[in-house]
Parts: structure tokens; sequence; C-alpha cells
């Protein structure tokens, strides 16, 4: 796994996405503290929050290579004959993924102690509670879009799917307020994404919420193993 870890962080800078999705992020993210800060007001938990949408569309692209990558350059035929096991390789992509993607929030770090040096009062437990969510919420999607790129040789149809498909979870609870029918409001507001970290934000942090996102995290690269496997065996 760590070999394999080491091997997809280092290929993030070899090629432009790593420094793209972070100069994006970066941006984002100072662009907001400046306006923020010179309005007297620097909440760092909405800055971080706020980022759930740039998310939804940089986490596709992160792993969009992941797996169709290897699949096309044939080079996922050494792997899976390989001595590793299949959940090893998953991990290791998955924990570099992961790793860029909080690498994303390393100038919040930044922010926060500016914040702090004017506010000495300042209670930094929401800017903790909105890092955990975004890191949970962000590791749901990479195992998704992991799992999506496991199904298709082109990396841009796995970005362009994984685009789509986090954009239907994010705004999902959204998208059925039309619904009459109360059953299948009442499911979709217990799954929707967005509900589920907008408790972060509040301070109103269930062992439940982190559940639901540990799950689909699991569920995903468990799909993302058992891909594998099916390849590996035809």
């Amino acid at each position: 796994m760590l070999a394999v870890f080491k091997r997809e962080f280092k290929a993030y800078f070899t090629t432009p996405i790593g420094y793209i999705i972070l100069a994006i992020f970066y941006f984002f993210l100072g662009f907001l503290f400046v306006n923020l800060y010179q309005s007297g007001s620097p909440d760092m938990a909405s800055l971080i929050m706020s980022t759930q949408l740039i998310a939804v569309f940089m986490i596709p692209i992160l792993t969009m290579r992941l797996m169709s990558e290897d699949r096309r350059q044939k080079v996922d035929q050494a792997l899976l004959t390989s001595p590793v096991r299949l959940s090893g390789i998953v991990l290791g992509k998955f924990f570099a993924a992961l790793s860029v993607y909080m690498l994303c929030f390393a100038p919040t770090v930044i922010f926060e102690l500016i914040t702090a040096d004017h506010i000495p009062t300042l209670n930094f437990f929401p800017y903790f509670y909105a890092l955990l969510g975004m890191f949970l919420l962000g590791a749901a999607l990479i195992a998704l879009g992991m799992f999506i790129s496991s199904l298709t040789e082109s990396q841009v149809v796995a970005a362009i799917l994984g685009i789509v498909i986090n954009v239907f979870v994010m705004l999902m609870s959204t998208l059925v307020s039309s619904i009459n029918v109360e059953f299948i409001v009442k499911i979709v507001e217990k799954i929707a994404f967005i509900d589920a970290v907008q408790g972060f934000l509040n301070q109103v942090v269930s062992f439940s919420d982190i559940i639901y996102f540990i799950s689909i995290t699991v569920v995903f690269l468990f799909l993302c193993v058992r891909s594998l496997q099916k390849r590996r065996w035809a």
C-alpha cells in the first residue's frame, strides 16, 4: 500500500493536475479570507464550508486518473498479477488523493493564526469541526470518484460522470423538495450529503453523521476493490 501511495502522490506533482487543483483552492480561499477579514468577521468555519461547491467539481478531476489511467495504459495488468492485495492498491490510491485534497486546506491554518492574533479569545473548535466535516465529505466523494474511475478507461468520462453525480448527491434534498411524496422526501433528507455536512458548520456534530460518511467511503472503496477483482479474474 505504501509503495502505491508514494507512486500516486508523486504522480500528482509530476503532472499539472496537483498544481492546478491546489492553485484553484488557494485562490478561492485567499479571496474569501481577504473579504471576510476586511469586513471584520473572519469566520473560518464558514470559509472552509464554503469550499463544498468547489470540491464537488475538483474532486472528480483529482480522482479521474486514479484507476482509468492504469487501465488505459495496461499498467493495471502488472498490478493485478502482482502479489499485492487489491485492497492495498485501492487504499494506497485513496490516501494519495485524500492527502492532496487535505493540502488544499493548508492555508486555513495560517488564516486561523492571523485571526487568533487579533481575537485572543477565539474559539478554535468551530474551525476543527469544519475541517472534520470537509475531510469526511472529501473522503466520501473521493471514494465515489475512484469507483467511477474504475469503470472506464477514459479520464474525461470519469471526470464528467463524477461531476454530474456529485452535483446530484449534493443537491439531492433541494431537488426533491418539490415532491409531495412524504416518505421519499424523508429518505432523501436522511441520505443527502449537504444536510449531513451542515451539522459540522453548526457545531452539532453527531456520531451518526460521522458513521454516515465513513460508511459511504467504505462502501465505494469496497466496490472499487470488487471492480478490480472482477478484472483480475476476467
